[in-house]
């Protein structure tokens, strides 16, 4: 159920008196509605008793989180408030009726929090707000009351909605979902999948980890958010996971529902970022529950993670699949260079991030000055960057009316450093007549392509690159400004691959590695021409550093050893 499927028909409202006398409150004893030509009345013949009858048999009942689907003339809603002590919740879109019934009323003098009245159009909308109600309610059971009339006003929207409660109470998952975790030697793992590069090792290290793990996909371009939750739920009850585990929080909405839902099940969420945690962060609402357990790439990010109120944070660098990334994949004879570079020109990407950031136009003119000093400089994030290197830029950038608009503004430094800082380390690889697989608008960067250097294309993670690597003498790596302190994907891929790599240094790459001896770094694009040159003068240094760095990604980096290291983490701090 995604969004609503069709508009409802056009109707008039009419309210209907009685001759002998009106309600006490001034509201009227029923509405005529007339609906493409027929005329329907809110109540008809059995009077007030068409809407008390579904509240009535509730009240008998006597259990659950009672949600009128549709309010009518309030008859079903005052006799909840005076018979029922719980709260009670009212999705009704019909503004019109509302207003000619006056039932809203009814809701003067209550306590606030004991009644939710949801006028949202789109369904998903509905029952998120439906869900934090149920969530702030101890998670009671939907019981819906739908009325007669609004099932047929519009049936794709009250009569879908009915059908999604009625399947979410008869789940029970409140009162199934609490057990007992991290019980075995390795645990349960719920899977949120993406297309996400890092996803399939994910899995794959699962696999062979023996790690028992379910998949949850996001890929169903039908499954909206209401969807999501319900299977994640029905996941919860069947499969019983001892955590939930994503990659840069996907699948966890902005308005914080699923973390509140996680929170109200005590299911941890193990969310590993291996981008920029803060681009990505900027826009969610209530994240930091004791639930939530953050891994970050970079350690960089760790201080500034806890500062947000993520109270688990622990750091957690890239890896490789040692098993895809390996020796002796066969590559193709266009491959074949001296010097290669895998990346993309940011040309693109700079150009959608201005246009979604709709900057003023001294932010406009200015961006690439600030890109270009943020790149030097040694702060982290852009919007501190800004306000001490260009307080007189900061009232812009504050005057940004969204705060879409200004994480877009903060993703266009941050790509446009990285342009900068990319076109540079590559004019340095020149002389070499490098190969650069990547997207057209290196062309539009690089003069000469054919001559001077040569251009493939974009090529395939898991299909091309663990072929690819082996065919240069020298791979050539320039790190995203979105990390100034980490590494990135390449730096385990391609020796893992049993090919040479230079590199730009980074500071947490000493931690994983011996500069020198197991990897080669350049400080400044000045430095990469000469490194390069020496090492393609000495392959017998090259085959050494690549085998050194191969012998320590085997020993301590591939993504079974960093799960290894996540599942422990998470059995320490929820076990």
């Amino acid at each position: 159920m995604s969004g609503n499927d069709a508009s409802p028909p056009p109707y008039l409202v009419e309210p209907l008196f009685t001759d002998a006398s009106r309600q006490p409150d001034g509201r009227p004893d029923d509405l005529q509605l007339t609906v493409q030509g027929k005329v329907w009345r809110m109540l008809g013949r059995a009077g007030a008793q068409t809407e008390t009858r579904g509240a009535e048999e509730f009240l008998r009942a006597g259990r659950g989180l009672p949600v009128l689907l549709g309010a009518g003339l309030g008859h079903a809603l005052k006799l909840l408030l005076a018979e029922h002590d719980g709260p009670v919740a009212v999705i009704d879109k019909e503004t019109t009726i509302a207003e000619a019934s006056g039932a809203r009323a009814l809701l003067d003098g209550q306590p606030e929090g004991r009644v939710l009245w949801i006028a949202e159009e789109d369904r998903e909308a509905a029952l998120a707000a439906l869900t934090r109600f149920q969530s702030a309610h101890g998670g009671l059971p939907f019981a819906p009351i739908v009325h007669p009339l609004y099932a047929r006003l519009d049936r794709d929207y009250y009569g879908a909605l009915r059908e999604a409660l009625l399947a979410s109470s008869k789940a029970d998952f409140w009162g199934r979902a609490r057990y007992a975790k991290f019980k075995g030697d390795l645990p349960r793992v719920l899977l949120i999948t993406s297309q996400y590069f890092l996803m399939g090792e994910i899995v794959a290290a699962c696999e062979r980890l023996g790690a028992p793990h379910r998949l949850l996909s996001l890929e169903a371009r039908e499954m909206g958010r209401t969807e999501f939750v319900q299977a994640l739920l029905t996941a919860v009850v069947e499969f019983k996971p001892d955590f939930v585990f994503t990659v840069n929080h996907l699948g966890v909405d902005r308005e914080g529902v699923l973390t509140e839902l996680l929170a109200r099940l005590e299911l941890p969420l193990a969310s590993w970022f291996v981008d920029n945690p803060h681009l990505i962060l900027y826009i969610y609402d209530r994240l930091n529950s004791p639930y939530t357990a953050i891994f970050t790439w970079d350690a960089d990010n760790l201080g500034s993670l806890k500062a947000m109120g993520f109270p688990h944070v622990r750091y957690l660098p890239l890896a490789t699949d040692a098993l895809r990334f390996r020796p002796g994949a066969p590559g193709l004879p266009q491959w074949r260079s001296r010097v290669s570079f895998v990346g993309n020109s940011m040309v693109t990407k700079v150009a959608k991030r201005l246009t979604a950031a709709e900057p003023t136009p001294r932010l406009a003119a200015a961006y690439p000055e600030i890109a270009r000093g943020f790149s030097e400089s040694s702060e982290r994030s852009v919007r501190a960057y800004l306000e001490h290197a260009h307080p007189d830029l900061a009232p812009d950038f504050a005057a940004l009316s969204t705060v879409e608009r200004r994480l877009a503004f903060e993703t266009l430094v941050t790509w446009e450093a990285t342009r900068q800082y990319r076109l540079g380390c590559i004019q340095a690889t020149l002389p070499f007549s490098p190969l650069i697989a990547g997207d057209p608008a290196w062309k539009e960067l690089l003069p000469d392509e054919g001559r001077a250097w040569r251009w493939i294309g974009e090529l395939s993670y898991y299909d091309d690159l663990p072929g690819f690597y082996p065919q240069a003498e020298v791979n050539f790596n320039c790190t995203s400004k979105q990390m100034k302190g980490a590494v990135n994907q390449r730096v385990f891929d391609v020796p893992a691959a049993g090919a040479f790599l230079v590199t730009d240094h980074r500071e947490q790459i000493e931690e994983l590695f011996r500069p020198g001896t197991e990897v080669v770094c350049y400080h400044e694009p000045a430095e990469a021409e000469d490194l390069i040159r020496y090492h393609l003068a000495h392959p017998a240094t090259r085959e050494r550093v690549t085998r050194a760095a191969r012998e320590r990604i085997l020993a301590e980096h591939t993504y079974d050893i960093r799960l290894r290291e996540l599942f422990a983490a998470m059995r320490e701090i929820y076990g």
